[in-house]
């Protein structure tokens, strides 16, 4: 009997095999393109402070989502990030920012001590998106704040990318999008290099110190006049 259960044994251990590698697929992990931006050679070149960047909560996950022809999103199947989208973003601009501005003093938020940027860019991204068939989209909106704290620039972005339909098409299709915005941010970073510095605010004088009025004790007095007496008489007539 044992001998007539062994090959059953077997056959049935092969088949839950062969049932866990169809269950359990092999997930493939994606990260942003970068591009290829150039190295910045200027250590003196624009100081620009990125961010804080703030992406949307949806993409705040490690699950690939995918936008459906109705609009919902779905998690692929087949796809996840590797890592933080939200850190891959952060990276993404600051190489491609500092590319096109050939600077090396562009850093994200926050800020090191000793640190005074020309700009500082505070980016909001609300969507960056996908479908095997929907088009990759993004849209964002930035402000650019002077060194005297005014804002120089407030625009509303919304960008499109065709793609192939697969999963690392489309991923390739969001990390141009972000190259795109890039490009652009840097071209409307670029007038602002050259600012005039802040001229220092003229320094009053000191105020003289005030004399306390004195008080009647210690007033001159002003001596009397008195009578003067003499020995004449005066008659009248």
């Amino acid at each position: 009997m044992t001998a007539l259960r062994l090959p059953f044994i077997l056959m049935l251990a092969g088949v839950l095999g062969l049932a866990g590698c169809s269950v359990h697929q092999p997930v493939s992990l994606y990260q942003l393109d970068s591009g290829s931006p150039a190295q910045p050679a200027q250590s003196a070149g624009m100081a620009v402070l990125l961010g804080p960047v703030t992406v949307a909560d949806y993409l705040q996950r490690e699950t690939l989502l995918q936008r459906q022809p109705d609009g919902s999103l779905q998690a692929s199947v087949d796809g996840r990030w590797a890592g933080s989208l939200s850190s891959d973003i952060d990276q993404l601009l600051l190489r491609q920012v500092a590319g096109h501005l050939d600077s090396q003093r562009v850093v994200l938020a926050p800020a090191t001590l000793g640190f005074t940027p020309d700009v500082q860019v505070l980016l909001t991204i609300t969507r960056l998106d996908s479908g095997a068939s929907q088009p990759a989209i993004l849209d964002a909106q930035w402000r650019l704040i002077d060194r005297r704290g005014q804002v120089r620039d407030n625009r509303i972005i919304h960008l499109q990318e065709q793609h192939t339909g697969g999963t690392a098409a489309q991923v390739q299709a969001q990390g141009v999008l972000l190259q795109r915005l890039a490009e652009q941010l840097s071209t409307a970073l670029k007038p602002l290099a050259n600012q005039p510095p802040i001229a220092e605010a003229p320094r009053k004088p000191a105020a003289k110190p005030v004399t306390p009025a004195a008080g009647p004790e210690k007033q001159q007095k002003i001596p009397m006049a008195s009578p003067i007496r003499t020995d004449m008489e005066v008659f009248r007539f």
